[in-house]
């Protein structure tokens, strides 16, 4: 259980490559745009670059780590993995997509993950003819630095896939929840409804970004409040897992707030664009 093949080489791809790279897994990446991929390798270089001028690194380290990443632009060029990654957009016919075609490569007995926050891993697990070997890792952002993945299996996820993906995740440093097949999980089910009603609030007039998160910080002591927390994460995610539950639950309760479909409409889609609820 050494070589890892990432799909997607965004955000959440490109903190995999690291953390797996840097934990001595060999890593294949692959996006469909080629060019995403390369930068994302770039962007590693750099950011250990940033470590090691704060003496967090060394040169050693770098050079270990980008020798461990390697970018693909063949899809077919990650069928020796023996962990699959899928970490694509939130959308669940995308996911199934590529889970079909990480069925026709991909050996018995690989584990076939996806990162999702929000979507069934049984409806992803159907597209394929290895359910069994389906599970989710949601892993939090950002993946290198959060300590906490949730472990989801499917309703045919065997033990011995769970157990592989329990491996995994410990050879990251990484503690793990083992959580339930529903929408949102277990995390999300809880914050994203906070985010939401966060926003609710900014949407009715109630008060100012600073004030609503403020209140969060200091009154419950945590380090970032809901519309910060939305802004990391990005909108567009924030969105894609509101939908995703009020589909999953057909519970009013989860309808996203019509002011964050206007951020994420107009393009502001927090840290990443440079402005969401708060301007970078």
């Amino acid at each position: 259980m050494n070589k890892i093949g990432i799909i997607g080489a965004g955000i959440m791809g490109t903190d995999l490559a690291h953390i797996t790279a840097e934990a001595g897994f060999s890593v294949k990446l692959y996006d469909i745009k080629t060019e995403k991929s390369v930068a994302a390798k770039e962007f590693i270089a750099t950011r250990l670059d940033g470590y090691i001028a704060k003496n967090r690194r060394t040169h050693s380290d770098k050079e270990k780590i980008l020798n461990n990443i390697k970018v693909v632009d063949n899809f077919e060029d990650l069928a020796d993995s023996d962990i699959f990654l899928e970490a694509v957009f939130e959308d669940l016919s995308l996911k199934q997509e590529i889970f079909q075609r990480l069925d026709r490569i991909s050996s018995a007995g690989t584990v076939l993950a996806s990162i999702t926050s929000s979507i069934s891993i049984t409806e992803i697990a159907s597209a394929t003819s290895k359910p069994e070997s389906v599970i989710g890792l949601h892993f939090l952002n950002p993946a290198r630095v959060m300590g906490l993945v949730e472990i989801v299996p499917g309703f045919c996820t065997t033990v011995e896939t769970i157990e592989m993906a329990k491996a995994f995740v410990k050879k990251l440093k990484k503690d793990f929840i083992e959580a339930k097949d529903y929408p949102g999980f277990y995390l999300n089910r809880i914050l994203y409804p906070m985010i939401n009603e966060a926003a609710f609030l900014l949407y009715e007039g109630g008060a100012k970004p600073e004030v609503i998160d403020k209140a969060m910080k200091k009154g419950l002591n945590i380090p970032m409040g809901p519309l910060e927390i939305a802004d990391m994460v990005g909108l567009d995610v924030i969105l894609k897992i509101g939908e995703e539950m009020f589909r999953g639950y057909a519970d009013f309760k989860y309808r996203p707030c019509p002011l964050l479909r206007k951020y994420v409409a107009s393009g502001y889609l927090g840290r990443k664009a440079g402005r969401g609820f708060y301007i970078y």
